[in-house]
């Protein structure tokens, strides 16, 4: 009798441990995706009927009225006197300042400016109560059985859809740009919801969520069953959540900036140690080369380049109602982000660099986009909804990415994440390359090497098919 009893014992013990670890097998699983974020952003109550899901086309135009508006506020600007030899120390030098808004007056062709942005068809459409701006881009041409591959590109602050006005054509047309079109996209590049010519959203906590299932809301509208995505900056944050929900949808993940927010002990100690043991860790040359000493390249960098970040986390009307007003503050602002996140060693520069990398015409059409649009308050907003909660607290922050993965490491970029330290996150990297040159705004300032590294990323995961083997 005891040994049956006995049995019974361990076969209920059995039991339980075997539920226990089902449990926790299936419940990982479950896990590994994020939930879809069903919102209403639109004005006041959600109206009972179906969402209207047409999609129409969109033009940029802009009234004489707003053109004349903005040159009375240009000509009547008040400048302070920088103090001598500043050059970018104190932020956007405003000598230099002077020679952008008399080019902006005086030079500038807006009219121009506004003829190439409709030069790719663009479009709107409501999704969750709110209009979404979106340019897509099909290719001139395609070789004999090929198809396009459909590409989600999304943008970050301060910069807008204009960004990725040179990529596309190398993207959409490789081969008449010397790159191998073995590949060839279909590009949809949106505007993220109070950017640009996207509607603001009208309700509190739109956060990268919130704007990565309005993203796969669109790409599925569009017919778009299975896609790529690229983005930096918020880019990075809003096609890695979206990676997280859809993870069935997406072939791949292209980033140009890597951020991972969960540390752990191992994080610390490879930055106690990653120095002078950097095997340890898994670093490369490279890596000790961009974060070291770290005193200074990673903690007086992030308290010297994250004023802005606290300020849009914590207060965003406040400072956005001056911005919102003054073109002049509005240049100052964006332009300051387009010199330092460039090259940080152009602060020590009296125009801050800003035309080794990119010409005053592409930076104003980029201040022009937030300016016509009157998006600046509503895009900085969208700092606070995602920080507003802390750093880490997020369920999608403690999710892992099981998408193939490409990252773009470029030299520049404010910070450096390691490929060791990415791989935490995104546990599926196929390709990871340091850029031979480069900064912040990747696809604006090198379209060439980002749209290299997208095509050999694409090139390795369909030849292995790897997102089947997730």
């Amino acid at each position: 009798e005891f040994c049956s009893l006995a049995g019974i014992m361990l076969l209920e013990v059995f039991l339980v441990l075997g539920t226990v670890i089902i449990y926790f097998l299936l419940s990982k699983k479950k896990e590994e995706t994020l939930p879809f974020k069903e919102g209403w952003w639109g004005k006041g109550q959600k109206p009972d009927t179906e969402e209207d899901t047409t999609v129409w086309p969109f033009k940029v135009e802009t009234t004489e009225e707003e053109l004349s508006d903005l040159f009375r506020r240009l000509d009547q600007a008040r400048f302070t006197e920088p103090l001598e030899n500043s050059c970018f120390h104190y932020g956007t030098n405003s000598v230099y300042l002077r020679k952008v808004i008399s080019y902006w007056k005086n030079q500038f062709n807006w009219k121009k400016q506004v003829e190439v942005l409709n030069k790719y068809p663009q479009f709107k459409t409501k999704i969750q109560g709110i209009d979404i701006h979106f340019v897509h881009v099909k290719p001139p041409r395609l070789p004999e059985g090929q198809s396009a591959k459909p590409l989600l590109m999304v943008h970050g602050w301060p910069g807008s859809f204009y960004e990725f006005y040179k990529i596309i054509p190398l993207l959409t047309d490789p081969a008449s740009h010397g790159l191998s079109d073995e590949h060839i996209f279909e590009i949809i590049c949106p505007s993220i919801p109070g950017y640009g010519f996207s509607e603001a959203p009208h309700k509190k906590d739109f956060n990268s969520v919130s704007a990565a299932s309005v993203f796969y809301e669109l790409m599925l509208r569009l017919g778009f069953n299975e896609f790529y995505a690229q983005g930096g900056d918020w880019g990075w944050l809003i096609c890695t959540n979206l990676a997280q929900i859809a993870p069935n949808h997406m072939k791949g993940l292209h980033l140009n900036l890597a951020s991972v927010t969960n540390m752990g002990f191992s994080h610390l100690l490879s930055i106690l140690l990653g120095r002078y043991l950097p095997g340890l860790f898994g670093f490369q040359d490279e890596d000790v080369r961009r974060m070291f000493p770290f005193l200074k390249k990673g903690v007086y960098r992030i308290l010297l380049e994250s004023g802005y970040a606290h300020i849009q986390a914590t207060k965003p009307d406040t400072v956005g109602c001056g911005l919102n007003d003054s073109p002049v503050g509005l240049a100052a602002y964006i332009l300051e982000k387009f010199s330092t996140w460039t090259d940080l060693e152009f602060h020590n520069l009296e125009d801050g660099g800003l035309e080794r990398k990119f010409n005053l015409d592409d930076l104003l059409t980029n201040i022009m986009i937030y300016w016509v649009s009157g998006s600046i308050v509503s895009s900085m907003r969208f700092y606070k909804e995602n920080l507003q909660n802390g750093i880490g607290t997020q369920k999608h922050e403690r999710l892992t990415v099981q998408v193939p993965t490409g990252i773009a490491s470029f030299p520049n970029e404010v910070m450096h994440t390691p490929q060791a330290w990415a791989q935490k996150k995104y546990s599926n990297i196929v390709s990871f390359h340091f850029m031979p040159r480069g900064g912040h705004f990747a696809a604006l300032e090198e379209p060439e090497l980002l749209a290299e590294d997208i095509l050999q990323f694409v090139g390795k995961v369909e030849k292995e098919q790897l997102w089947q083997k997730k």
